[in-house]
C-alpha cells in the first residue's frame, strides 16, 4: 500500500537536459501561480499545463498526475525548511537561545511570504503526507532539532529533550500557519515572532535549571 502511494506521487523521470530542466521549472512556477488563484481542490494538471504554455502531455513526462505536482512543491517547501533550519540552529558561534529567536523570525517571516501556497499545500497534504518520503522529510527536520536541544539541554534525558524538540516545532508550525491565514504588517510579524521566541526561550530556560 505504502509503495503504491509512494510510486504515485514520484516524478516519472527526472530532467538531464537544459530544455527539460526549463520545461520543468516552468510546470512548477505555473503549479505555484494556480495553487494560489484555484486553492488545491480546484488545482488540475490541465490548468497548470495551460498556464505553463505546455501540452498536457508534455506535463505527463515528468508528473504523473496532480498529486505528483503538489508533493514536488511540498517537498520543495521541506527542504527550504531543513535548510533554514540547519543554517541558523547550526551557527554555533552564537548562543543558543539566539539562535532559536533569530529561527522563529526567520520561519514566521517566511510563513507570512508564502501563506497562500502553503494553506493550499496544507490542504492537499492528504495526497501525500503517509507517503515514504514524507516521512523522511519530517525526520530530517526532527534531527536538525534534536542535535540543537542536545546542545541547549545536555543534562536532560533524551525522552526530555525530544518532547522540547516537538514542542517548539510543533508551536511554530501550528502558530505559523493560523497567523499568517491573515494579511499583517512586517511589524506586526516581528512582533509576533518576538514574542514566541520569548516564550520559547523562557520555558527552555526553566528546563535547564531542572
Amino acid at each position: 500500500m505504502t509503495d503504491r502511494k509512494s510510486a504515485r506521487i514520484s516524478s516519472r523521470k527526472q530532467p538531464r537536459q537544459a530544455r527539460s530542466t526549463e520545461l520543468v521549472s516552468a510546470i512548477l512556477e505555473a503549479a505555484v501561480q494556480v495553487l494560489a488563484r484555484e486553492g488545491a481542490q480546484r488545482f488540475t494538471t490541465a490548468r497548470v499545463a495551460e498556464k505553463a504554455g505546455v501540452s498536457v502531455g508534455s506535463l505527463y513526462q515528468y508528473f504523473p498526475n496532480k498529486a505528483a505536482i503538489l508533493f514536488r512543491l511540498q517537498s520543495d517547501e521541506w527542504r527550504q525548511t531543513s535548510t533554514l533550519l540547519r543554517d541558523i540552529l547550526g551557527e554555533r558561534e552564537k548562543p543558543p537561545l539566539e539562535r532559536l529567536r533569530a529561527l522563529t523570525l526567520a520561519f514566521i517571516r517566511s510563513e507570512c511570504e508564502e501563506a497562500a501556497i502553503r494553506v493550499a499545500l496544507a490542504d492537499a497534504a492528504p495526497l501525500y503526507r503517509d507517503a515514504p518520503e514524507a516521512q523522511e522529510a519530517r525526520a530530517a527536520a526532527e534531527d536538525i532539532m534534536q542535535r540543537f536541544m542536545q546542545e541547549v539541554l545536555p543534562d536532560a534525558p533524551e525522552p526530555a529533550r525530544r518532547q522540547a524538540g516537538d514542542l517548539i516545532t510543533t508551536t511554530l508550525s501550528a502558530v505559523g500557519k493560523q497567523f499568517s491565514e491573515a494579511p499583517h504588517e512586517a511589524v506586526e510579524i516581528d512582533a509576533q515572532a518576538n514574542a514566541m521566541a520569548d516564550m520559547f526561550c523562557a520555558w527552555l530556560q526553566i528546563q535547564q535549571h531542572r
